[in-house]
C-alpha cells in the first residue's frame, strides 16, 4: 500500500471515528421530559321525540264511535329517565276533553294511554296521566316506541256537524 493511499485511508477511518464519537456523545448528552393530559368530557342529559299522525279516516255521526292509534319515539340518553304528556290539543278543548275544529264546528275526541281506552293521556297536571320510562341510548335503534289511542265517541254533540276535514294538533313533551 503506498503512503498516499495510508494517508486517505487514516484520514477516512479518522473521519469515521470522529462522527461515531460525536452520535454517542449526542446521545449520551439526549434526555427526555414527559407528562400526561387529562382528557374528560360531561355527556348531558338528553332527550328527542319525534311522532307520527294520527288519522281517524272517515267518521260518520250515529254509526259508533271511531278509534285509531299512532305512535311516537322517545329517545334519551341511557339510564335517564322520563315521562310524556300530552297536550289538550289547539282546538280550544281540555285534556279531558279535546277537539278537533272545523271553521267553527267542534269534534269531540280524546287520547289514551293504553287499548282499554279507560286511561286519559294527561299534560302532566298533578290529576293528569302521563307515561313514564327510562331512556335506552339516543340511536334510532335504542328508541323507546309509545303508542296513542285515540277515540272519537258517538256523543250527541258530534252527530249535528257539517261534513270537513276536522283537525287538531296536540303538543307531545318529554320531561327529563
Amino acid at each position: 500500500m503506498l503512503s498516499s493511499e495510508r494517508s486517505s485511508l487514516g484520514a477516512s477511518v479518522g473521519l469515521l471515528a470522529a462522527a461515531v464519537a460525536a452520535l454517542a456523545g449526542a446521545q449520551a448528552l439526549a434526555a427526555t421530559a414527559s407528562t400526561t393530559i387529562a382528557v374528560s368530557a360531561t355527556v348531558e342529559s338528553t332527550c328527542a321525540v319525534s311522532a307520527n299522525p294520527l288519522t281517524f279516516g272517515s267518521y260518520r255521526p250515529g254509526q259508533g264511535n271511531a278509534s285509531a292509534n299512532t305512535t311516537f319515539a322517545v329517545r334519551c340518553a341511557r339510564g335517564i329517565p322520563f315521562t310524556v304528556a300530552l297536550d289538550r290539543g289547539a282546538g280550544g278543548g281540555t285534556v279531558a276533553q279535546r277537539v278537533m275544529t272545523f271553521g267553527s264546528f267542534k269534534l269531540h275526541y280524546n287520547l289514551y294511554t293504553s287499548a282499554a281506552r279507560s286511561t286519559v293521556w294527561g299534560d302532566g297536571t298533578q290529576s293528569s296521566a302521563t307515561v313514564s320510562g327510562t331512556g335506552h341510548g339516543l340511536s334510532t335503534g335504542q328508541a323507546i316506541i309509545e303508542t296513542v289511542y285515540g277515540q272519537v265517541p258517538d256523543l250527541a254533540g258530534n252527530q249535528d256537524l257539517a261534513p270537513g276535514l276536522y283537525t287538531d294538533t296536540i303538543r307531545v313533551t318529554v320531561s327529563y
